[in-house]
């Protein structure tokens, strides 16, 4: 099964809601799909019609001494998500020193997914900044995809910051309005390859879906941002399908 992970290139690209409506816009066409949430902000919960109280995920159930994958919930048939789950800031600590230690038990429970025939599509939500052991995790993936916007901060960090071997660049909350975000974009498409064909532009149905709880898609099947994501959605299945066995 093909596993794509998507990581910004900084805090605040809009990566949790990007995963969300991909993970959507698979489902749509015809994708079993499970999405988990790496963040210990566990937001990715909140795109998927959860209550803001819920506590329960994978995170919360390990540091319970519960089994971790009875934390997946069920947002539709055909989609799953597994939270994080909330932590304090002293359980959290905790947590991140379990892992430190034994980093390849995740790498393990991973590649299970991967290799299991649960789910056609697994996608991982991965915080901009992360502990050592989600590196090693994230290297489980077919795909990183490195969300970024185009302003001056993620244009520095391009240049500035080491990014994985093979990673591809999307472009979110594209405003064609913006002269600055027409030039550095245009500049990407001259000068980085890794920069994918398709660009999400900033579109208020993406920030009314959080609100709603629901994937863009789900909301607004007929916005533009949902409409891009099926793209990206198409451009995954030609691109990703097939890479492991």
């Amino acid at each position: 099964m093909p596993v794509i992970a998507l990581q910004g290139i900084r805090g605040g690209t809009g990566t949790t809601s990007v995963t969300a409506g991909l993970a959507w816009a698979l489902r749509r066409q015809g994708k079993r799909v499970l999405v988990i949430d790496f963040s210990p902000d566990n937001q990715l919960r909140l795109h998927f019609n959860s209550s803001v109280s819920l506590a329960e995920g994978w995170a919360r159930a390990e540091l319970d001494a519960q089994p971790w994958h009875q934390a997946a919930l069920c947002y539709e048939n055909g989609l799953d998500f597994l939270p994080f789950g909330q932590l304090s800031v002293a359980e959290y600590h905790h947590w991140l020193a379990q892992h430190q230690q034994a980093p390849e038990r995740w790498v393990q429970y991973l590649s299970q997914l991967r290799d299991g025939g649960d789910y056609g599509w697994l996608l991982l939500d991965f915080p901009a900044s992360g502990p050592a052991c989600t590196e090693q995790w994230r290297e489980i993936a077919d795909v990183v995809l490195c969300v970024l916007t185009a302003d001056a901060n993620s244009h520095i960090r391009l240049y500035q910051q080491p990014l994985p071997l093979g990673i591809r660049l999307l472009l979110n909350q594209f405003s064609a309005d913006s002269r600055l975000q027409q030039d550095l974009q245009q500049y990407w498409q001259q000068h980085l390859n890794a920069l994918l064909p398709v660009s999400i532009h900033r579109d208020e149905a993406m920030a009314e879906a959080l609100a709603a709880k629901q994937p863009v898609g789900a909301y607004d099947a007929a916005s533009l941002a949902a409409d891009e994501l099926n793209i990206l959605a198409s451009w995954c299945r030609a691109h990703v399908s097939g890479v492991r066995s």
